[in-house]
């Protein structure tokens, strides 16, 4: 099973990007949690458009993908597990949960470097939350977010079916988050114990500077809480936040290269 996983992965990749991304732009046309300020006509163009170029910058800055590493930090015995006869099951829970956790501190860390949120902050900058949101990023950070998984990946020893399994995971919970879905209340309380659901990461997604650095979470919930970054609620309610930047809510902010080269002005 793992063998077939780690040969078929682009393929594989990419489609549980288009399931979710057409399971949740569908759940939102259905039953949205809020009113759309901006047409998608006007954003996802550019949201889908700076998510085609990462991947093409992904494949052309690293000749290695992070499940790729991940086999050949095995073959050559790089890394913590693979200096132990550690249960496969073991180290591929162990690998998500460090992961995990590193995806949360990237997070933190990408708030509080000036250097590092004028990168970031072109996700912040979406004036609407939804699928299109989860997969925003400028292509610097990208490539530097790559650097670090990297770094871990072999540093850990990381297994490639658990590398591969996070990196779906994280696509996924990312979508999900950033959706513009609604959730019954109480399902949502439920959900939340364990996961970040999307009412829980729109207040990150916040105007307010105080609800912007909190609730850093893509995939499991309990970062927020054990360090103290949890926000459970946001002070206007959910129907009432505003969601973006002050400084980037001009319509020509939405277009691919104004995105760009935000970080440079």
């Amino acid at each position: 099973m793992s063998g077939f996983l780690l040969e078929h992965e682009p393929q594989l990749r990419l489609s549980v990007f288009m399931a979710v991304l057409l399971l949740i732009g569908g759940w939102e046309f259905l039953a949205p949690r809020r009113a759309r300020t901006v047409a998608r006509a006007l954003r996802w163009p550019a949201n889908l458009g700076i998510t085609l170029l990462n991947t093409v910058a992904l494949r052309v800055v690293f000749p290695l993908t992070l499940v790729q590493l991940a086999m050949l930090a095995g073959q050559r015995q790089w890394g913590l597990l693979n200096q132990f006869a550690v249960p496969e099951l073991i180290a591929a829970l162990a690998t998500i949960l460090v992961l995990d956790l590193l995806i949360w501190a990237q997070h933190l860390l990408f708030h509080k470097v000036p250097v590092l949120w004028r990168l970031h902050r072109m996700h912040h900058a979406d004036i609407d939350l939804d699928v299109t949101s989860g997969a925003r990023f400028h292509t610097l950070e990208i490539l530097l977010s790559m650097l670090i998984k990297m770094g871990v990946v072999i540093l850990l020893g990381a297994p490639p079916v658990a590398v591969l399994l996070f990196e779906i995971l994280l696509s996924a919970t990312a979508m999900f988050n950033h959706g513009n879905i609604r959730i019954p209340q109480t399902w949502d309380r439920v959900l939340r114990m364990l996961i970040v659901t999307p009412d829980m990461h729109r207040i990150h997604h916040s105007w307010v500077p105080a609800e912007t650095n909190s609730n850093y979470g893509f995939n499991l919930s309990c970062w927020d809480r054990w360090f103290g970054t949890y926000t459970g609620e946001p002070a206007a309610g959910q129907l009432g936040l505003t969601i973006g930047l002050h400084q980037f809510r001009a319509p020509d902010e939405r277009r691919l290269l104004a995105l760009l080269s935000q970080p440079f002005r």
